[in-house]
């Protein structure tokens, strides 16, 4: 049974959302029989499901894998892209150009790939990683990995391009050499190479391992301070996306130094420290 939240979560045909404990949210792609492609109107959830993550005070750290044991997810429902194409309107003179015209995907591919947000998602890939599952996996803060993963942009393959920011994270990550064979020519990747391109944390020892280690990994982070963790975030994230030190070390101050400062973990952290116990942490009021 889920715990008692400040709002209902939002419900998905999608997504199915579980919670490992009362403070860590596992969302689960639930499309097995498509290899965990999502639809169009599963960005929209998707974005929803991680808005209401964020906004959710009793949860601290977020979790995205894949049903079954084949996929993560293949990126995008390419088999509903050629229906939107097959019934586009009007003539035919634009290759049905309207129909296959994607809707805005807010905060990117399954509500992920371009999320700035507030909270850490850990992506436990138990699966192929294909276009948009690959860019979701881009954008996240850990990604713990099977050992029979693979990764891949496949996008030029199919006559398009890895629109939702998966570009250039890529390149932030590999750099250009890399990032551009990897992007130009559709190549698959091992975990095992993935890892020494940077862009997995763990591989764990079985495919059967991977949500338990991911699991594993948001205990720790739940088990620190939710505060020291927003802050530490942003921190990382606004000089990844910024590439700026200073800029990143300024904004972060700004934004949350006062709060962090006068907010009750911080108190409790120390109070815990003095005494040599360990501290019961509240909820984030940031």
């Amino acid at each position: 049974m889920p715990p008692k939240f400040a709002t209902p979560p939002p419900t998905s045909k999608s997504f199915t959302l579980t919670f490992p404990t009362p403070h860590i949210l596992l969302v689960t792609i639930t499309r097995e029989n498509r290899m965990n492609a999502i639809p169009t109107q599963g960005h929209k959830d998707g974005y929803a499901i991680w808005n209401w993550f964020d906004d959710e005070p009793s949860l601290r750290v977020g979790i995205i894998t894949g049903s079954g044991t084949k996929a993560f997810s293949a990126g995008a429902d390419l088999l509903e892209q050629l229906d939107l194409r097959n019934s586009s309107d009007g003539d035919n003179s634009n290759g049905g150009e309207e129909g296959l015209r994607r809707e805005p995907m807010p905060n990117g591919f399954g509500g992920l790939s371009q999320r700035r947000g507030k909270k850490p998602v850990i992506a436990a890939v138990n699966g192929l990683a294909l276009g948009g599952g690959f860019e979701i996996c881009l954008n996240c803060d850990i990604v713990i990995t099977s050992p029979t993963s693979q990764f891949s942009l496949p996008e030029v393959q199919r006559g398009l391009y890895a629109g939702a920011g998966g570009l250039s994270r890529l390149i932030h990550t590999v750099g250009m050499q890399i990032g551009t064979e990897l992007a130009l020519t559709g190549r698959r990747i091992s975990a095992q190479e993935a890892k020494s391109l940077r862009l997995v944390n763990v591989i764990s020892e079985t495919p059967e391992k991977v949500l338990d280690d991911a699991i594993k990994m948001a205990q720790k982070i739940e088990d620190v301070s939710p505060d020291a963790v927003i802050v530490s975030r942003f921190g990382l994230r606004e000089a990844w996306e910024t590439g700026s030190v200073e800029q990143a070390s300024r904004v972060t101050g700004e934004l949350y130094g006062r709060r962090l400062v006068g907010g009750e973990n911080l108190r409790k952290g120390l109070e815990a420290f003095k005494r040599k116990e360990k501290p019961v942490w509240v909820d984030s009021k940031l």
